[in-house]
């Protein structure tokens, strides 16, 4: 029959209630060369890493999914 293989392999949650982290769009970390993302809350909304810097956005990195 067919496998059923996850497409997604791992969540990891940065910003905390007590510890937030925020990076200049210059600053945004890449996950596993571009194939992940990473989710950041921005002045223009929630976005993922390559919409936040193509519009030059900064803001607080929620998670990384890859």
């Amino acid at each position: 029959g067919k496998q059923m293989i996850p497409v997604l392999t791992n969540l990891e949650v940065f910003s905390k209630p007590g510890v937030r982290m925020y990076r200049k769009s210059n600053e945004i970390p890449q996950v596993l060369g571009g194939l992940g993302l990473t989710i950041l809350s921005t002045s223009k909304g929630i976005l993922p890493d390559h919409k936040a810097r193509e519009m030059s956005l900064g803001g607080e990195i929620l998670c990384m999914v890859w």
